[in-house]
């Protein structure tokens, strides 16, 4: 009997069966948070006068951030997904300072380089066992290397576990919190309304956990920075519904140091 490969395992967190239906929400340049919101960040982060840097991009997907990584930094991206793995290569082709791997970042594996910088764009709340990455991932930084985290926020953003709700008589737009402590296992359905599915996983860890995690595996958090939505509403409820973005925030990104 043949071995399966990691992503044709039935409870694998990979994406490669949703690949093309993630591709075509995301595209080449990333979603309109990618770009609105979350890339400007990091390539503030990332801005240093500083040259022959390197940085290790963990479940890259199909690349879109290896387009913005500022150009003194050599990226590899790595993806247990081979479908996104070769739409990343075909999409950077003939570039020297961009390649592209398929890993699972949970298993040992092996780049024969260290970097220093590595990132996780919205991909770590999909990882089974998040200490395992982190150690991984602290195998392949430099002594004092940077770790960048793009969660969706852990307090505000749990699958089934949280939804918008209104107060009419504060004419308010309110976030509702069922659980948080709780760690959670979270199915998610893609192709939603369609007969074919794909079921993924969101893994749910209160910041006390994810901060546990990164100290264990040898990382201080430096940083902890939260981004609201850019957007803006019409209609009648649109002034509740813009002061609600302002007040609860999408994003959480963390910066570790390895120590």
């Amino acid at each position: 009997m043949s071995k399966k490969k990691p992503y044709e395992d039935e409870n694998t967190t990979s994406w490669e069966k949703a690949s093309r239906w993630y591709n075509d929400i995301v595209g080449e340049e990333g979603h309109y948070y990618h770009q609105h919101v979350i890339f400007p960040l990091l390539s503030d982060l990332l801005k240093t006068k500083k040259l022959d840097l390197s940085l290790l991009d963990l479940g890259c997907g199909q690349g879109a951030f290896a387009s913005v990584v500022p150009k003194n930094y050599s990226y590899t991206g790595v993806d247990i997904s081979p479908s996104f793995i070769k739409l990343a290569k075909k999409t950077h082709q003939g570039i020297a300072s961009r390649d592209f791997h398929v890993f699972d970042v949970c298993s040992e594996f092996d780049l024969k380089k260290t970097y220093s910088h590595a990132s996780m764009i919205l991909a770590f709340q999909n990882i089974c066992d998040p200490k395992a990455l982190l150690f991984n991932v602290k195998r392949h930084l430099k002594q004092g290397g940077t770790l960048i985290l793009v969660l969706n926020h852990p307090c505000y953003r749990i699958p089934r576990q949280s939804s918008w709700g209104v107060d009419e008589e504060k004419k308010i737009q309110y976030r509702r919190i069922d659980s948080y402590m709780s760690e959670k296992k979270i199915p998610i359905e893609t192709h939603p309304g369609r007969r074919t599915k794909t079921t993924t996983f969101s893994f749910h860890y209160s910041l006390t956990k994810i901060f546990s995690f990164l100290s264990e595996a040898g990382f201080t958090v430096a940083n902890l920075i939260e981004s609201v939505s850019d957007k803006k509403s019409t209609g009648k409820h649109a002034k509740m519904e813009d002061r609600a973005r302002e007040e609860f925030p999408l994003f959480l990104t963390l910066v570790a140091k390895v120590l």
